[in-house]
């Protein structure tokens, strides 16, 4: 029998593959689709006990609840001004350290910067807060590194004054995901053809004309799609080290989105207001993907979608 639908038939034609994804589909539709039922909640005044769908609609009370508040804004500053400072230096910060990794010819030494770099990645962010206690407390190592140089007599607290929250936080994102980053960089550069850099070398192009006219061409179209993807993520920015590293002191710096909600919600026990903040996070993400790759389609040639 002739199947006419060609959906149908790629189906019938792939079916093998369509079964090893099953697992995966099915994975995907019980853990990351069906809670988003959940989002229902923002437009609700949910009181546990209550089943969901028999909560008082109270449509877009929450919403306007939020930017109604004075906090709102600083929240929204907050979460922006980290979140753009870690793309501003940490979207390019792996990009670069795969261009550098992909330079060193001494396969050994290469081999232990990239195990070195990927450590960060798989320390908690317990660990991570504990080492800045130690490096930029009053008598963390920082602090005892100035005063012994002579360039401070007295011991500043860097976590204790805002002021420096978002250059630390920064720092300390940057340094636990540059290695982990990096490998799809140094994947993309590694599937480069070779005859290329060897054109390049005939044309008469240094170590550094090849990096800037064949490896960044080449792995423009992964920067784009990571950079896109990144840009969904701008309302991103982090929950446990802030947390962790954030005390009362600097909380006009530190407290964004993530940790708004979850004071509201956890401590507060204002579930629907709390999801609210989460479910607007998540629209804003879904525009500025569209924005993103729109532009880059424009600018580029290239797009995610």
């Amino acid at each position: 029998m002739k199947i006419k639908n060609r959906y149908l038939r790629a189906f019938v034609r792939e079916r093998q593959f369509w079964l090893m994804l099953l697992p995966c589909l099915i994975w995907v539709g019980v853990f990351c689709y069906y809670p988003m039922y959940g989002v229902y909640m923002s437009f609700v005044r949910y009181i546990p006990g209550i089943p969901l769908f028999q909560s008082e609609f109270v449509g877009l009370q929450y919403f306007r609840d939020f930017f109604a508040l004075t906090s709102s804004l600083q929240v929204v500053r907050n979460t922006l001004a980290i979140s753009g400072l870690q793309l501003l230096f940490g979207f390019p910060a792996p990009i670069l350290f795969a261009l550098l990794l992909s330079e060193v010819r001494f396969k050994p030494v290469r081999r232990t910067l990239q195990t070195i770099s990927y450590l960060p990645h798989f320390i908690s962010w317990v660990v991570a807060a504990s080492l800045a206690f130690a490096f930029f407390s009053t008598e963390g190592l920082i602090n005892e590194l100035f005063m012994r140089l002579g360039v401070r007599d007295t011991a500043v607290s860097y976590l204790g004054q805002g002021k420096y929250y978002w250059p630390i936080i920064t720092g300390i994102n940057i340094w636990k995901t540059i290695g982990w980053s990096s490998i799809i960089y140094l994947s993309s550069i590694a599937g480069i053809d070779s005859e290329l850099y060897e054109a390049g070398e005939m044309d008469g192009l240094s170590r550094f004309g090849k990096v800037i006219y064949i490896t960044l061409p080449c792995i423009l179209p992964t920067i784009v799609f990571l950079f896109v993807f990144n840009i969904s993520f701008i309302l991103n920015a982090g929950f446990e080290q802030h947390l962790l590293i954030g005390n009362v002191q600097t909380r006009e710096y530190w407290d964004v989105l993530d940790t708004y909600a979850y004071r509201f919600g956890i401590q507060m026990g204002r579930y629907s207001f709390a999801a609210a903040v989460s479910f607007m996070k998540g629209v804003v993400g879904i525009v500025l993907v569209f924005i993103t790759n729109s532009f880059v389609r424009r600018a580029f040639k290239l797009s995610l979608f």
